[in-house]
C-alpha cells in the first residue's frame, strides 16, 4: 500500500472539480483506494510520501498526435493547410524511412510527451512501418497507455511518400500481429484521410480490423474542403464518416476522429453510434485548420470530447495548455456564432483532458476509486500576495503553467 498526502483535484462530473485540501490517497498496486480527510487507522504506522502544499491531478491525455512531425513543432505557421502539408510536412514524414532519424526523433518526442504531463496518447506514424514499429515498441517498454498508428496512403498524396494498396494492407497486417500483444501501446488503424485513401484500401483496412479486433484513428471533416473531397473520392456516402462505416472500420475497437469541425448530421449519427471520441485540437484550429468545433454542442448530442496537441498543426504537446485554448474559442464561438454554442467553463475543459479523454483506455484520468493512479504533482500556482483555491490553482496551471512547474509524475503509481 503507497500512502500520499496533499489537495487532490480531479473530475467529479463534467461541469464539478472535485478538491479535496490536506487529505490521504491510498493507492494499491497502482491503483486508487480511496481519499481520506484523515488517515485510516487501518493504514497507521505506513510511510506517507507528503507533498506539502503541491496539488495532484490527474495525467493528461492526448488523442491527436503526429509523433513524425515533432520537429516540425512551430515552424512554417505562417502557412495555409495545403501549402503546410506539401512544402513541409509530406517531405518530413518521407524522412523516416531512415530508422536511426526515427529514433532520434520518437525518443525526444516520448520524452517531451512525459514532460509536458501527457501519459496517453493516440498517436499517428508515418507509412514506415520499421519507423512506427520502434515507436510503438518505446512505448510498450516504458508502459504507457498508447493506440499507434502506421499511417495508410495510397492516392493524391506525393509519390515518395504513396504506398500501392497492397503494400499497404500487407505493411499494416504485419505491424498488427508484431504489435497486437502488447499490453499497454497497442496498434490502431490509421487512414489519414479520406481523400488520401482509395476504396479498394478502405475495405481492406475494414477486413484487417475485423479480423484482429482493432479499431481506427483518423481525421474526420476537419475543413470544408476535406468534406467535400472525401464525399467526391467516395459519391455513394452521404458523409465523410459513412466512409469509415461502409468500410467496417467503425466495429472493432476505438473511434478516433480528429477535429470533427463540420460534421453533419449523419456524421454525428453515426460517431454516436459507434461510441466514438470527437478530438478537438485548439492550436491547431488557429494555426492551420479553417473553423472551430462546437464543442458545447457537440456534448449535449452525446458526442465523447477529447483534446489532442496535433503536433505540429499544433505548437504545443501539453495538453493543459489546448484545456485553456478551448475555453477560449467556445466564447469566440458563443460570441460569434450563438444559438446553440455555449461557451464552457474550465471545469468542463479539464474533464475532457482528463477523465473523458483518458476513458479510452479504461479507468485513467481520475483520481476516484478504481482508477489508476496516473497522476501530476502541480505547484500550488500562487503569489506571495494572495492565495488562491487549489481549483483556480489548476486553472492558472492550465493557462500559464510550463513543465517545470510540475514537480512529480507518477504512473500506476510508480514515480516516474
Amino acid at each position: 500500500m503507497d500512502l500520499y498526502r496533499g489537495t487532490f483535484v480531479y473530475s467529479k462530473d463534467r461541469d464539478t472539480l472535485a478538491v479535496h485540501e490536506n487529505s490521504y490517497i491510498a493507492v494499491e498496486e497502482g491503483i486508487v483506494v480511496g481519499i481520506y480527510p484523515v488517515l485510516p487507522e487501518k493504514f497507521a504506522g505506513l510511510p506517507v510520501t507528503d507533498f506539502g502544499d503541491n496539488i495532484v491531478i490527474p495525467a493528461f491525455s492526448d488523442l491527436h498526435v503526429h509523433a513524425p512531425q515533432y520537429p516540425q513543432r512551430g515552424l512554417q505557421m505562417d502557412k495555409t493547410l495545403y501549402e503546410w502539408l506539401n512544402d513541409y510536412t509530406f517531405p518530413l514524414e518521407a524522412k523516416y524511412a531512415d530508422p536511426e532519424f526515427a529514433r532520434a526523433v520518437y525518443d525526444a518526442f516520448v520524452a517531451d510527451l512525459i514532460l509536458n504531463g501527457t501519459l496517453h496518447a493516440v498517436i499517428f506514424g508515418t507509412i514506415h512501418r520499421e519507423a512506427t514499429g520502434y515507436l510503438i515498441r518505446k512505448l510498450e517498454t516504458l508502459s504507457l497507455n498508447a493506440f499507434v498508428g502506421k499511417v495508410n496512403m495510397d492516392t493524391a498524396s506525393p509519390e515518395y511518400l504513396c504506398e500501392s494498396t497492397e503494400e499497404s494492407l500487407r505493411e499494416t497486417e504485419l505491424f498488427l500481429e508484431e504489435h497486437l500483444g502488447n499490453h499497454f501501446a497497442k496498434p490502431i488503424l490509421t487512414p489519414r484521410f479520406a481523400p488520401t485513401c482509395t476504396k479498394e484500401l478502405m475495405t481492406g483496412l475494414g477486413k484487417l480490423g475485423a479480423k484482429y479486433g482493432v479499431g481506427v484513428q483518423t481525421h474526420l471533416v476537419e475543413s470544408l474542403w476535406e468534406e467535400a473531397e472525401a464525399r467526391r473520392c467516395f459519391p455513394d456516402v452521404s458523409c465523410d464518416t459513412e466512409i469509415y462505416e461502409k468500410a467496417g472500420l467503425l466495429d472493432n475497437g476505438p473511434v478516433i476522429g480528429a477535429h470533427f469541425i463540420f460534421p453533419s448530421e449523419n456524421d454525428l449519427s453515426i460517431l454516436k453510434k459507434y461510441g466514438g471520441y470527437a478530438v478537438q485540437c485548439p492550436d491547431a484550429t488557429v494555426n492551420v485548420i479553417a473553423g472551430i468545433m462546437r464543442t458545447s454542442f457537440l456534448q449535449d448530442q452525446g458526442i465523447r470530447l477529447a483534446y489532442g496537441s496535433d503536433i505540429a498543426g499544433g505548437h504545443r504537446i501539453g495538453i493543459f495548455g489546448q484545456a485553456a485554448k478551448s475555453v477560449q474559442l467556445s466564447k469566440l464561438k458563443a460570441f460569434y456564432e450563438p444559438g446553440g454554442n455555449e461557451a464552457i467553463s474550465f471545469a468542463r475543459a479539464f474533464y475532457i483532458a482528463t477523465k473523458e479523454g483518458g476513458s479510452v483506455f479504461g479507468n485513467v484520468g481520475s483520481l476516484e476509486p478504481g482508477y489508476a493512479f496516473d497522476a501530476l504533482v502541480i505547484r500550488p500556482m500562487a503569489d506571495p500576495f494572495m492565495e488562491i483555491s487549489p481549483a483556480e490553482a489548476v486553472e492558472r496551471f492550465a493557462y500559464i503553467g510550463e513543465p517545470k512547474d510540475i514537480t512529480a509524475r507518477y504512473l500506476r503509481g510508480k514515480k516516474l
